[in-house]
């Protein structure tokens, strides 16, 4: 009896055994984010290949919940054209989840990633569109290719990066190393992979790890850092209990240790070094942090209290932004051709005590230098060459000892000389002839203008125009109507000179000519 009951105990295990092993449908409720899965499944891409992406996503996601408050996915496929398989609304199941990635077919046809990324990025990854990702949640795309010819994906891929998006590669080829590890977020060595088609489930954990770490739910993140402040935002896990957030930040030191400003306790973890403390009310989310050293590491943490619920302390360290020191703008205005006002900014004459202006003509001109007072923000240089590119350089001598430079290039205008004579001689009734007076130097030609012809040629009137070469200092006009008006002006590199103008007089009692400017 006592064998037969042996007996019976050990069936029983080895039924079950098998079932326990399995991993229960959502067991990792840690995270919440959209995460889409970009696929090569082009002509470049076995049955086999394909297969064995497909089982590695299978496993990869198993463990994951799914749904509205936790985790969604999507896959879209890259091919000829490629096609979006399911999106982030689609699945709340594994079970509906693992059944269709055991369905998708191959699309073939050529590698059209940059196609794809921008369906991705357009109604996928952008929250508000039908398809798109939730507002104010991470969003993860995991592209998966062979690494042959994905095309032009830098542009795109850095673009995603730029609107929030954590961008995660797995190459099973060997592609170009340089140009992936360009658009996968940093750190690289955890957001990008190359491994064998045959070996993908040696990268399972980490990869999951990496998609973890960026949706995990019980986060705390650091925006709007400035030289003095930045904002904290977390997760409101306290929604709907009582309690309170609590927060103690201060800078990092050599060995891990922090000191703060205002020394407002003595941080057990920090070896009775001071820190800052205040508190956020349990719906808060945010909290900004004032009264802190520009270009300073600080460690911030935040504890939520609560008698109804244990929670984690979350911890993130960032560095505030440099000092702004002036000058950080530099602009040129009022050039001339010997002339100059150069101006600056910001001024900080708490904190700068003079600046210090060179200026030399390139390539090879002597240098030139002025010093002006720390409530000065602009200066005219004088006495520069005509037509002549400059290097100005501005530095600002700082209290503190810091210098900060910055060089712009000017150019001055070339010397225009105005015409200096011209003379009208009627011939005829309708014929004049023009003569004028310039100086040669630098003049690339004239420009004449008049009215308009009579008889079939334009519209009495109308003005005419002449271009001459730069040796011509006379032109005869005919078909000129009475009382006309002809102008002559130096063109020169880069302006058009003042010119001069007479009216013709085709009187039989008038003057020669007629002088009018």
């Amino acid at each position: 009896m006592e064998t037969r009951a042996l007996l019976t105990w050990i069936c029983v295990c080895l039924l079950v055994r098998p079932l326990t092993s399995q991993k229960p449908d959502g067991v990792l409720n840690c995270c919440e984010g959209d995460v889409l899965f970009l696929v090569d499944s082009s002509g470049s891409v076995s049955s086999y290949e394909h297969s064995s992406m497909l089982s590695f996503l299978s496993e990869l996601l198993l463990p994951f919940a799914l749904g509205e408050d936790q985790v969604r996915v999507g896959l879209l496929q890259v091919g000829t054209k490629p096609r979006l398989e399911f999106g982030f609304d689609t699945f709340s199941t594994q079970s509906g989840l693992q059944g269709a990635l055991r369905n998708i077919k191959p699309l073939r046809g050529d590698t059209n990633t940059v196609e794809a990324l921008k369906i991705a990025k357009e109604r996928v990854l952008r929250p508000g569109t039908a398809d798109g990702a939730r507002a104010g949640l991470p969003r993860v795309l995991v592209w998966l290719t062979d690494g042959v010819k994905p095309g032009d994906v830098v542009g795109p891929l850095t673009e995603l990066r730029d609107e929030g998006v954590a961008v995660l590669v797995v190459s099973t080829g060997h592609g170009n190393y340089q140009v992936l590890r360009k658009v996968v977020s940093p750190p690289v060595e955890d957001h990008l992979y190359f491994v064998d088609i045959d070996d993908m489930s040696i990268i399972t954990e980490d990869l999951r790890d990496a998609i973890i770490e960026i949706i995990r739910a019980e986060r705390i993140q650091v925006r709007d850092v400035s030289t003095s402040s930045a904002t904290l935002q977390w997760r409101p896990v306290l929604s709907g209990l009582t309690g309170y957030y609590e927060i103690r930040f201060g800078p990092v030191l050599t060995g891990g240790s922090t000191s703060g400003g205002g020394g407002t306790g003595t941080s057990p973890s920090t070896g009775g070094s001071h820190y800052e403390r205040l508190t956020q009310s349990a719906d808060s989310s945010t909290a900004r942090l004032t009264g802190l050293k520009p270009d300073t590491t600080y460690t911030a943490t935040l504890t939520p209290e609560s008698n109804e619920q244990a929670f984690n302390t979350l911890s993130v360290s960032f560095t505030t932004n440099p000092e702004v020191l002036s000058p950080s703008t530099v602009t040129i205005s009022e050039s001339g051709p010997t002339s100059v006002l150069v101006s600056w900014g910001p001024l900080q004459p708490e904190k700068v005590t003079s600046y210090y202006i060179e200026y030399s003509a390139l390539p090879r001109g002597k240098l030139h230098a002025v010093t002006v007072g720390s409530n000065q923000n602009s200066t005219l240089l004088r006495d520069l060459q005509p037509d002549t590119t400059y290097l100005v350089t501005i530095s600002a001598r700082h209290a503190s000892g810091k210098e900060k430079a910055m060089s712009v290039k000017v150019c001055t205008q070339e010397v225009t000389p105005a015409l200096r004579d011209l003379q009208l001689t009627t011939v005829g009734s309708d014929t004049v002839q023009v003569d004028w007076k310039g100086s040669l130097a630098g003049v690339r030609g004239y420009w004449l203008t008049w009215e308009g012809q009579r008889g079939s040629g334009p519209v009495p009137g109308q003005p005419s125009s002449l271009y001459l070469p730069p040796d011509s200092l006379s032109t005869r006009l005919t078909h000129i109507p009475p009382s006309a008006r002809v102008c002559v002006s130096p063109i020169y590199r880069m302006a058009r000179g003042e010119g001069l103008c007479c009216t013709a007089q085709f009187h039989s009692d008038a003057l020669a000519y007629g002088y009018q400017s």
